[in-house]
């Protein structure tokens, strides 16, 4: 019987690479992708460093409003950032605090609005006006003001627009049951100047609004002639120039190192009636600035005791602490010269304590004295 010998057939090498080489190959590959990991990690690391050193990207008001607009997930009614009401910063005056603007009916808020841009004027009792042009309202009173801008609206809470009722309302010697006498030319005779015609209109000041705040320091009240407690609704003449004048005064007088919380308004507002015989009258004058509301008698009562501080710090409360705040009024003209006016220093007298009377009534005056300024 024949035997054969069966034999394996020879092994075939695959094809590539021979497996030394495939496994440096593999190790190689490897490294590669580790190293582009590493590479990517770090210029991810790298550019969230740069944003945070950047901050928050710039986006101009209108880009912020048109995008507000172009988002279906916004609301349907977009808002506008502070920046779009930089318009009417020029009604807040040099001191950057006041809250209140004061119009006659149908006269410009102001002067040049944004195109496209309107006010809403909401009265105490509802029912907003719009006024496309920023006109004030024709009905006298106190409104909140809203600005409508590319169909976004946003409320001005610190700053109402106050329509004044019209000088000619005032028949016989008044307004309604409130008497308010006759201004010095009422009756005929030149002013001497244009600070001394008649008043354009009157503030209206009901037990609601008489806490309104003005400006930051200051309310509708507390320049009210100090008469007729019982009468309401009561009329008050209060220019804004004052205000400020006040407000800066308050300021500078922070700035000196004086700790000056509150100023007190003695007197500010009086009607012609009750500057001839209201209370005392010594050292009023027949053309007195406070007729035409633009002066007030300020003393500091940071206790609001009614009695003036020891401002200057020498431990008694006397004339000197009206003379600081005299000379802290220089220095609020002097930086301020569209804000000149009167300055008067006056001793404790008559019931009352040492005081400072400050007005704007367009020209320099200095004066002493005592009684009532």
């Amino acid at each position: 019987m024949e035997h054969r010998t069966l034999l394996a057939p020879p092994r075939r090498r695959r094809p590539g690479l021979r497996p030394e080489r495939e496994r440096a190959f593999a190790w190689a590959a490897g490294s590669l992708v580790a190293l582009a990991a590493v590479a990517w990690t770090l210029g991810l690391w790298d550019a969230v460093r740069a944003a945070e050193r950047a901050g928050p990207p710039v986006v101009r008001p209108t880009q912020a409003v048109s995008a507000a607009l172009l988002d279906p997930r916004t609301p349907s009614t977009p808002y506008l950032e502070a920046a779009d009401l930089g318009f009417l910063d020029a009604l807040r005056g040099r001191s950057g605090k006041l809250k209140a603007v004061f119009r006659a009916p149908g006269d410009p808020v102001v002067s040049e609005p944004p195109e496209e841009a309107a006010a809403h004027y909401e009265p105490p009792h509802g029912g907003a006006t719009v006024s496309p042009d920023f006109t004030a309202p024709q009905q006298p009173g106190v409104y909140k003001l809203s600005v409508e801008l590319n169909k976004a609206e946003r409320p001005v809470k610190d700053l109402s627009v106050i329509t004044l009722v019209p000088f000619v309302e005032k028949q016989e010697n008044r307004i309604g049951l409130y008497y308010l006498g006759r201004w010095p030319f009422e009756g005929g005779g030149t002013p001497p100047t244009t600070a001394y015609a008649n008043p354009t209109g009157f503030v209206e000041v009901t037990r609601a609004n008489r806490d309104l705040p003005v400006s930051e320091h200051f309310t509708l009240g507390q320049f009210l002639t100090k008469d007729q407690p019982d009468v309401w609704p009561k009329y008050v003449l209060l220019d804004p120039r004052l205000l400020d004048k006040l407000e800066l005064l308050i300021a500078e007088l922070q700035r000196e190192g004086h700790d000056v919380r509150h100023l007190t308004v003695m007197s500010g507002f009086r009607t012609p009636r009750y500057n001839e015989s209201g209370g005392n009258t010594g050292g009023r004058a027949s053309l007195s600035r406070h007729m035409y509301g633009d002066a007030a008698d300020v003393f500091v009562d940071n206790d609001r005791d009614g009695a003036t501080d020891d401002v200057n710090g020498d431990g008694r409360v006397d004339v000197h602490d009206a003379e600081v705040v005299a000379r802290a009024a220089e220095k609020v003209e002097a930086d301020n010269p569209a804000l000149v006016g009167g300055v008067g220093i006056y001793e404790a007298c008559c019931g009352h304590g040492p005081f400072t009377h400050v007005d704007v009534r367009g020209r320099r005056a200095r004066w002493r004295g005592t009684g009532n300024g």
